[in-house]
């Protein structure tokens, strides 16, 4: 009697010990499945941080089309132009010709950026020419249109110089190729033209879909620890150079008003291109790692190694 009890009791603590760890289990297994949907759910940009970068985009917009205004034009008078350096650092200008002043870049500048294919590039490059060539001649530096791109992150820069050997090298573009290949192709509309005050014209862009810039440099400085920890541009830009003035406009084509204030004329051709381009959409599918032998060799076609990336994300 006493051991058929026993036998029960036994048989009976199995059942339940059985259903108890199975549903421990289960239920490991499904909190595991939660957290992995949550994990992934919360990689992905929400509408909300897509607003956001998009508003602090127009802000910084908003910011760089009051530049001129608040500073006039200073590439009038050869001032300082970008990333700290003088009109006389990247161009002379002789018997209205202008070319470019290729400095040797010890060590060279390491940089990322996005690619703009000639597709879209070259119908841009075209409007530009159309709208400020006439006033300008050869007192202006047009961007090569087959070198179009967005400065993203820089693994070294000529104001926080990192240098690199060879293998070094070879890992950085590695770790670049892996995040080319975790981004998904953008698609991009311009949102603006603007002129600063140091005479380079810009192409403002915002995000339609793709992987935003925030989210890229991000990757960028988690994959290339040793990069400067000051960078040259806000993490949500997205801009390209069009073209830079070097030169007073051709007096023969302004009227009275504009040969005293030389900002109105500024702002009659900006608008005018705006007009023309402004709306313009593109794909963005590549990501460039690039070697910059020459200081700011992507900016006036000087010698540098180029390693491309595609952009490998899929959406479906």
């Amino acid at each position: 009697m006493v051991m058929g009890r026993v036998r029960n009791w036994w048989s009976h603590s199995k059942t339940v010990a059985v259903i108890w760890f199975s549903s421990l289990a289960l239920f490991f297994f499904l909190f595991q499945l939660a957290l992995r949907n949550s994990t992934s759910l919360s990689s992905l940009p929400s509408s909300e941080s897509a607003m956001a970068n998009s508003n602090r985009r127009s802000t910084l917009y908003d910011k760089m089309e009051r530049d001129l205004d608040q500073h006039g034009a200073a590439f009038l008078k050869h001032g300082e132009t970008s990333q700290s350096l003088s009109l006389s650092d990247l161009f002379t200008l002789k018997d209205g010709f202008v070319t470019p002043v290729l400095k040797a870049a010890h060590p060279p500048v390491r940089a990322n950026v996005l690619y703009m294919s000639t597709e879209y590039s070259v119908p841009i490059s075209k409007a530009v020419k159309q709208v400020f060539d006439p006033y300008f001649d050869k007192a202006i530096w047009f961007q090569n249109s087959s070198l179009y791109h967005f400065s993203m992150f820089h693994a070294s820069h000529h104001i926080a110089p990192v240098p690199a050997s060879e293998i070094e090298i070879e890992a950085e573009a590695a770790a670049a190729k892996a995040v080319a290949e975790g981004l998904c192709p953008l698609e991009i509309v311009l949102d603006r033209v603007v002129l600063t005050s140091t005479g380079v014209l810009l192409g403002c862009w915002q995000v339609i879909s793709g992987t935003d810039p925030v989210s890229i440099r991000a990757k960028l400085r988690t994959a290339l620890p040793r990069a400067p920890e000051k960078q040259l541009y806000d993490e949500a830009i997205l801009h390209t150079s069009f073209a830079r003035l070097l030169s007073h406009p051709k007096a023969s084509l302004m009227d009275t008003d504009s040969t005293s204030n030389p900002i109105k004329l500024f702002h009659k051709l900006v608008s005018q291109l705006n007009n023309e381009i402004r709306g313009f959409k593109a794909k963005v599918k590549e990501l460039w790692y690039v070697e910059e032998y020459d200081v700011l060799a992507l900016a006036l076609n000087g010698k540098m190694k180029v390693r491309r990336f595609q952009m490998g994300c899929s959406r479906t």
